[in-house]
């Protein structure tokens, strides 16, 4: 019997625990124990993007519902592939559950990719796996950081990328709304080693505005009462938050000075809706970092790209040491209490959270 998470689609507040039975394992399948997985607001940026950008098809549910994807650690259960022994550990994209069967392909000792034909239209990046026997990012002091941070770093590392190969868009100042996000921490800290010129500004609730100063990330931070005292100068934006009173503050205070306005993810999940009418400055552009990550492998070559993510990691993982504590969680009903309470934006700023199923 396994344990599955299901999100009412059209309510993404409603969720329930739900008992599958499980079938007998399919010809070269490998079934997975999920072992750990955190909850992060990137976890509601999957649902609330579940429909436009295909999330709820990575793990199939009866009509109406989702299961939300996690990043995690799963074990080998049970094995019908001889690349496999029971007892493998590996790290990838899990569901908001307690198991999941794969069928393997492209296996190398380090990884293999799930080659389920329902995961093929989706982009290889969630389809890919790390056999952490043979992953050189893999440190087994570090999983909770690995699962909290690490998806969301890679966002962060390849908005920063994208801008600089763009030259910033000839500003000097980047935005951040959501800044106590883990994506937006992890934006201001490949902006401040690789791109130090241009000013780091972090836009938070009040009650976040200490935890967000004392990262260190941040030239400045401000409330979003605040905007209004922006220095009216060539900017960038980037908005975590999702929330669309916001992103029309900012563009109604830049105006033309705005050079960029990027769309990523959406921490506040009413925060997109009832944003009508056009905004002064640059067309809102969404990124999707899966695009980004395929271009910069294929520019870079995939070992290249790993070892330049590596450097930027372990620098972050120094910048942030500290600043989140791990709360770990015990049994699949806490994934989705703290999934709700994630949703309800009840969840401190402060707090990594990771869910033992």
């Amino acid at each position: 019997m396994s344990q599955t998470v299901h999100v009412a689609r059209d309510n993404l507040a409603s969720a329930q625990l739900v008992d599958t039975p499980q079938a007998d394992l399919a010809d070269n399948a490998v079934r997975l124990k999920i072992e750990s997985f955190s909850v992060t607001a990137n976890n509601i940026t999957y649902a609330v993007a579940g429909e436009r950008m295909a999330y709820w098809n990575f793990f199939p549910a009866p009509e109406g519902f989702g299961v939300v994807p996690m990043w995690g650690h799963a074990v080998v259960e049970q094995s019908n592939n001889d690349a496999f022994e029971v007892g493998e550990r590996v790290y990838g994209y899990l569901p908001m559950g307690t198991h999941l069967d794969v069928e393997p392909g492209n296996v190398s000792d380090s990884s293999f990719m799930d080659m389920a034909a329902h995961r093929q239209p989706m982009s290889p990046i969630y389809n890919g796996y790390s056999r952490l026997a043979s992953d050189l990012e893999h440190d087994p002091a570090r999983e909770p950081e690995r699962m909290i941070f690490g998806p969301l770093f890679k966002t962060g590392y390849l908005i920063e990328t994208m801008f600089r190969g763009e030259d910033w868009f000839g500003a000097g100042v980047v935005l951040m709304t959501s800044a106590s996000s883990k994506t937006s921490m992890a934006l201001a800290s490949v902006t401040k080693a690789k791109s130090p010129q241009i000013k780091r500004v972090g836009l938070t609730s009040p009650g976040n505005v200490a935890f967000t100063e004392a990262t260190g990330l941040y030239d400045q931070v401000l409330t979003y009462d605040q905007i209004g005292e922006l220095d009216n100068v060539r900017s960038v934006s980037v908005d975590f938050a999702g929330n669309s009173s916001v992103l029309r503050a900012i563009h109604e205070h830049l105006g033309e000075n705005l050079g960029y306005s990027c769309l990523v993810g959406a921490t506040h999940i009413d925060g997109r809706d009832g944003g009508a009418g056009a905004l002064p400055g640059p067309e809102p552009i969404l990124f999707f970092a899966p695009h980004y990550a395929v271009a910069a492998v294929k520019e870079l070559g995939p070992k290249a790209f790993g070892e330049a993510i590596a450097i930027s990691w372990k620098q972050f993982l120094s910048e942030v040491a500290g600043t989140v504590e791990v709360e770990v969680r015990e049994g699949i009903d806490a994934a989705r209490s703290t999934y709700l309470d994630m949703v309800g934006g009840k969840v401190d700023p402060a707090k990594g959270i990771v869910i033992h199923p």
